[in-house]
């Protein structure tokens, strides 16, 4: 069958023989695959990558003398039942999947291992427990950005945002656009997009986005100043002081009101919830520097290699950061219905479609925010053109 081999920082367009399911297993006919932003890190930076999760345990990430197929955004029919499978979905059945395929006790990221060969390919295996129907005839395209959008779900559900607090996403590429669509689906009411690119600012003005800001002319932090958030360390000491001298003019102890307010949650310090969707050194240290007091950050974007914070402005302003990686196989499947009802809209995200023969070429494209988004994987397309959608 047809593939594309990554091996050495290069992709190549190959031959190999089609796999075979393994026990519990099932045999996909690729329909789509999506090119995710960590398949790009992982082709210029997968050694980095495979240092750091070796100390996470994970010893067979991908390295560049090795020839990896990479895709695990992957939506296909069930080609084959391996041995010792259910048999819950049948021959022709549309699915996607959680990309873990586990030979014993031995479980590998598909597309991510020399060891758990990917999507981009006309067939690949995967766990069939692992596997979903997709359900409500959910169009190939969007099915395929099932494993993203569960990514931003994550995200989202691991910064415990709540509809009436202010979401700022920082970044509006495949993943900040995902962000941004689920925080609409969640029903936050006010969320703040920044990005240098008009191209993707627009889109996550479909996204759900609704505040837009260009940091080139505009600190997104301007935009925060009507919320009553505390920018500076003297705001909170004044804001102190002022409940102190107008609570000492009640006929009870200042405390006494203070401790009554507290357990109604009326001197709960108001704070946004930052998305960090780029994943630059840099970013997450000029958020520390910039953001108001008590911000919760949820970082999603992935710096490659070493970064720098200075933890004393995150201390004096008691900001907290979180970061997340991946979701659950609930996360998963909620995520693919929201899609397939319509609750959850990701379609404009896609803006290309591209066959094998021409995935370096979609690689290259993009590096450019105002000629993609994102690009999926059509292995039924000839020719080494990327479709503009």
């Amino acid at each position: 069958m047809k593939a594309v081999s990554a091996s050495g920082g290069a992709l190549e367009y190959v031959d190999v023989e089609v796999p075979a399911p393994g026990a519990g297993q099932l045999l996909l006919d690729v329909k789509r695959c999506g090119i995710c932003g960590s398949d790009l890190h992982s082709l210029k930076h997968g050694d980095d990558l495979a240092d750091v999760l070796t100390l996470c345990g994970y010893t067979r990430f991908m390295r560049s003398g090795e020839h990896v197929i990479m895709g695990h955004e992957l939506y296909g029919v069930v080609a084959e039942l391996g041995p010792w499978t259910r048999g819950t979905l049948a021959v022709g059945t549309p699915v996607v999947t959680v990309p873990l395929v586990r030979h014993g006790k031995k479980v590998d990221g598909i597309g991510l291992s020399a060891d758990a060969p990917g999507a981009y390919a006309e067939q690949v295996t995967v766990q069939e427990s692992l596997t979903l129907a997709v359900p409500n005839g959910l169009d190939a395209d969007t099915a395929a950005l099932t494993e993203p959008m569960a990514v931003a779900w994550h995200a989202v559900a691991r910064s415990e945002i709540r509809k009436k607090e202010v979401a700022v996403v920082i970044g509006c590429g495949p993943v900040g656009l995902a962000v941004i669509a689920v925080l609409k689906a969640r029903g936050v009411e006010t969320i703040v997009a920044s990005d240098y690119s008009p191209t993707r600012r627009a889109l996550a003005r479909r996204s759900g986005a609704t505040e837009i800001v260009n940091p080139a002319t505009e600190s997104v932090w301007q935009r925060l100043g009507g919320h009553g958030f505390n920018q500076t360390m003297p705001d909170e000491y004044n804001a102190g002081i002022d409940l102190i001298e107008s609570s000492s003019k009640l006929p009870v102890p200042w405390w006494s009101t203070w401790r009554a307010l507290d357990t109604v949650g009326a001197t709960h310090p108001k704070r946004p919830v930052v998305f960090e969707c780029v994943g630059v050194p840099g970013m997450i240290d000029g958020i520390l520097a910039d953001a108001p007091l008590h911000t919760r950050v949820v970082v999603v974007g992935v710096t490659m290699g070493a970064d720098a914070i200075r933890p004393s402005l995150a201390i004096n302003k008691e900001i907290e950061l979180r970061f997340v990686v991946g979701y659950t196989p609930l996360e998963f499947r909620d995520t693919l219905h929201a899609l397939a009802d319509g609750k959850l809209d990701a379609s404009h995200i896609v803006t290309g479609r591209v066959g094998l023969p021409g995935v370096a070429n979609a690689f290259t494209a993009l590096g450019d925010p105002e000629t993609h988004a994102k690009i999926v994987i059509d292995p039924s397309l000839a020719g080494e053109e990327v479709v503009r959608l």
